[in-house]
């Protein structure tokens, strides 16, 4: 047989690709155990199944990391890309790949400046953003009914808030208890000062607070979702994390910041007596001004009044010259009526006789018109005779022509001289009976005649009312035909007139 056919004897054991892969797993988990890597977070992916692949690099290498979903809640911290890291885990391979991985179980931030790096970048970009600005600041109530606490139920902080709030002003407290550190505390943070918003009874204002500690263990208030929780905040927030050196990211959005947390239940409540103190200076101070005014106003009051007549005497005088003036006129008004009555006796005595210079007038109309009707025919004859003398004359040459005018010259002389004196002595008495019916209407005597009396003293002074009459006077009763005397009885009361009175 050739020795080209027949196969090569080797003493190199064979194994299969799975033999080789499983051998190398062992020796990786067996020499390693659990190690801790330092070393930059980068190709971070985070996959729906919930596991966690990335990377860790130096500057000579890089491994690749895994955290599966069971281990993300434990983990310690959220892995960003660019954050030095040091996890703790166990070396593995990955057959399918033929490649190795550290499989993470714990991670946390390598050293102090890490943390203050990642800090610092996270405060720039959140200060870009204007919620670290001044004008997003608020006032503190004076006086808060309900203060909210975000704090740790157990511990000195709640208890040291809580002793504060009690010895300066007692106000209501409502805490809500989170964890200050560890895994799932800046959620947890975060959701309480949201939660706040809707509290019953809503606070009036917030305290987030807890004591002391190391960079590492205040973590939880440089995490982003607190300081957005606390900058959306809708109520007053004051932060007092850790001691007064101690800054956070929180204590840049809050409202106002306590170096402890007795600071900030000091800055949330006044000091009772500092307030009794603040109200007695206050109203020491009311009182002191009200007295200097009703001072001042009482000595402008003396100054108007002694400025001011003696009103009581104008008073007195204005009365005795209302009195002196109604006296007066008492005396005045009887001495009025006096002298008019006399006036209108005197006048009445100066009054001619209207019927007798009535009847005169009618006489002589009379007459005048008797003396008129006897003169017309007379009158007539005598311009027919003249109008004859001067026909006879002329009968020579205008015998024709005169009987022509003379018929026209009787004409002339009946209208010249009946019709115009007719309707003249006509129209004269029309008007005389005219201003004769007046002068009988205004006439007293047309009055007594209509049964009036004329009532008056024995003087002749005429009585125009029964107050004027006293019981048993003299009285003079004129009528129209005469005189006749009268006794005054008592005057008669209203009862008795109105019974006098026909129905």
């Amino acid at each position: 047989m050739n020795d080209l056919a027949r196969p090569s004897v080797s003493n190199i054991p064979e194994y299969s690709v799975s033999e080789i892969s499983g051998a190398v797993k062992r020796t990786l988990e067996g020499t390693f155990g659990r190690v801790r890597v330092r070393g930059e977070v980068t190709e971070l992916k985070r996959f729906p199944s919930g596991h966690i692949y990335f990377s860790l690099k130096d500057e000579d290498a890089k491994i690749s990391g895994v955290v599966w979903r069971s281990a993300v809640r434990g983990l310690g911290m959220v892995p960003e890309n660019g954050v030095e890291v040091i996890a703790t885990g166990r070396i593995s391979a990955y057959a399918e790949r033929s490649s190795y991985q550290l499989i993470v179980e714990r991670m946390e931030f390598a050293g102090a400046g890490a943390l203050l790096a990642r800090i610092e970048l996270l405060r720039q970009r959140l200060g870009a953003e204007g919620l670290f600005d001044a004008a997003r600041k608020r006032l503190l109530p004076m006086l808060p009914g309900v203060i909210g606490v975000v704090s740790s139920e157990r511990g000195a902080v709640i208890q040291d808030i809580r002793t504060t709030i009690a010895r300066r002003f007692p106000r209501t407290i409502l805490l809500w208890p989170v964890p200050v550190q560890g895994d799932g505390a800046a959620e947890r943070i975060a959701a309480a000062i949201a939660g706040f918003a809707h509290a019953r009874p809503r606070p009036d204002v917030l305290i987030v607070a807890r004591g002391g500690g190391s960079l590492e263990d205040l973590m939880a208030f440089n995490d982003e979702a607190v300081v957005r929780a606390a900058a959306a905040c809708q109520i007053p927030l004051i932060s007092a994390v850790g001691h007064e050196t101690d800054t956070t990211l929180i204590d840049f959005v809050a409202d106002r910041r306590a170096p402890t947390p007795t600071a900030a239940a000091e800055m949330a409540v006044p000091a009772r007596a500092d307030l009794i103190g603040d109200l007695e200076q206050k109203t020491a101070r009311l009182i002191g001004g009200l007295n200097r005014l009703l001072q001042e106003g009482q000595l402008r009051l003396s100054r108007a009044a002694r400025g001011l007549p003696d009103l009581p005497g104008v008073l007195e005088a204005a009365r005795q010259r209302l009195d002196d003036r109604i006296e007066r006129l008492h005396l005045a008004l009887p001495n009025l009526v006096g002298r008019q009555r006399a006036a209108l006796v005197a006048v009445d005595r100066r009054l001619p006789d209207l019927p007798a210079m009535l009847r005169g007038w009618r006489e002589r109309v009379h007459e005048r018109g008797t003396r008129l009707e006897l003169a017309l025919p007379n009158l007539v004859y005598g311009r027919r005779a003249a109008l004859a003398v001067c026909s006879s004359k002329l009968q020579a040459g205008v015998q024709r022509a005169l009987a022509g005018q003379q018929n026209r010259a009787n004409r002339i002389m009946v209208r010249l001289t009946e019709a115009p004196v007719r309707a003249c002595l006509r129209e004269s008495r029309a008007r005389l009976e005219g201003l004769a019916g007046r002068l009988d209407s205004v006439s007293p005597e047309a009055v007594l005649r209509r049964g009036y009396a004329l009532v008056s003293d024995p003087a002749g002074h005429p009585l125009a009312s029964a107050g004027a009459v006293r019981p048993g006077s003299r009285l003079r009763l004129r009528f129209a035909d005469g005189t006749v005397g009268a006794t005054a009885d008592r005057p008669a009361s209203r009862s008795e007139r109105q019974s006098r009175l026909p129905v």
